[in-house]
């Protein structure tokens, strides 16, 4: 399910939900990304997810470390069932040998009741100590001049953890509606998605993306000078800036030359938890670049990495503990016409049913200028609304 929460964000759909699958590919040492561009290519819907870790198969890279969850490199499937919801109807499309007033009836039937659960214990695999002695070192690569930018991210998690996932995924869209919303189920693994950014989005042959890069804490009592103060901050404007810089980089391999341009540059958006400095890159595609292509000239998003890209990531192997999986990739859907939208997996949940882990991730930038201590509040910030929902 994937719920845009009535942001105009460039939206195409309000919220799309699938269900089932007539046909499926999922990343294993056999499939690769030449098979996932030949499914792709057969026009129907399709749903799916990449996880950050796909960057080995773009890339010359490896990834050692631990992963509990463990969501594949991508899944990507042929819903058997579509629904399109807006504030004035519901639309559902299935295959010929299903009802679709049925499917309606049965649904409009259903008394969801809301399984009891514990509230989990987390732990983080960073002390704070431990987490500022990390940022330290990666600002000494930077004044090595190894990487001007590098988002830096840390694992809060819960063993033996059991909750109701779809009650879980209610509770964080009431305490943190957000305009990339995302509840996706693969077999005994979840995704609990209340995130704000979007990778890419594709319309005919435009495509978009919206790095977010800058981030400052609502404050009821003196929102708007929060927002002043955010959009005046030389850090987060650097920040924002070099990203920028890396997406139209990305951009210009699979565009027109000279069609990239910055539509918006630096404006504040506001979010439950959040105000977030957010920019706008589009540009032109090339005639028939495909989806497959475009990923891998884009992916890992820059807002995930930093720059320069492929030094950052082996760093972010380095310094962090725990492989990121689904955390830092993308879901979202390819329509029958090969237009697409993705957002950016974050301000997330991740749980395995069958051996009871529970993640939550969060990162931030960290340049030069950063104060080690100021880059750890913020993780704790992006992750209150996930905790609440687990209260």
């Amino acid at each position: 399910m994937l719920d845009n929460h009535q942001y105009e964000f460039d939206k195409s759909y309000e919220c799309l939900a699938a269900a089932g699958s007539s046909n499926s590919i999922t990343a294993n040492e056999e499939t690769g990304l030449e098979q996932l561009r030949q499914f792709q290519n057969k026009k129907d819907w399709i749903f799916g997810h990449v996880s950050y870790d796909l960057k080995n198969r773009i890339e010359e890279l490896v990834s050692k470390n631990p992963d509990e969850i463990q969501f594949p490199d991508f899944h990507f499937f042929v819903p058997e069932i579509i629904f399109i919801l807006s504030k004035e109807k519901v639309e559902i499309s299935a295959f010929a040998s299903m009802d679709t007033d049925e499917i309606y009836q049965h649904i409009s039937s259903i008394e969801y009741v809301s399984n009891q659960f514990k509230k989990p214990d987390f732990q983080s695999r960073f002390s704070r100590e431990e987490y500022l002695q990390t940022v330290r070192k990666l600002q000494d690569h930077i004044a090595k001049g190894d990487c001007y930018e590098i988002c830096f991210c840390q694992e809060f998690f819960s063993q033996n953890a059991e909750i109701d996932p779809v009650n879980v995924f209610s509770k964080l869209s009431e305490i943190s509606p957000n305009p990339f919303s995302a509840f996706y189920k693969y077999h005994d693994k979840y995704l609990m998605c209340a995130s704000p950014e979007r990778f890419l989005k594709k319309t005919k042959n435009v495509i978009i993306s919206q790095p977010i890069k800058g981030t400052s804490k609502r404050n009821p009592a003196s929102d708007e000078a929060e927002k002043i103060a955010l959009q005046s901050n030389e850090k987060e404007r650097a920040e924002n800036i070099m990203i920028v810089d890396l997406v139209r980089n990305d951009l210009s391999k699979i565009c027109v030359e000279g069609s990239v341009a910055v539509k918006e540059f630096l404006n504040i958006f506001s979010f439950p938890q959040v105000h977030q400095m957010i920019s706008t890159i589009t540009g032109e595609l090339r005639p028939d670049i495909s989806f497959v292509e475009i990923l891998a000239a884009t992916f890992p998003m820059g807002s995930m990495t930093g720059a320069p890209k492929k030094r950052v990531m082996e760093l972010i192997e380095k310094y962090e503990k725990t492989k990121r999986g689904l955390f830092s990739g993308s879901v979202g859907y390819i329509n029958p016409d090969g237009d697409f939208d993705f957002n950016v997996i974050i301000r997330s949940i991740l749980y395995n049913e069958e051996n009871k882990f529970l993640s939550i991730q969060a990162g931030s930038a960290i340049t030069f200028k950063s104060i080690p201590e100021k880059e750890f509040e913020e993780c704790n910030l992006k992750i209150e609304a996930m905790k609440k929902a687990l209260n």
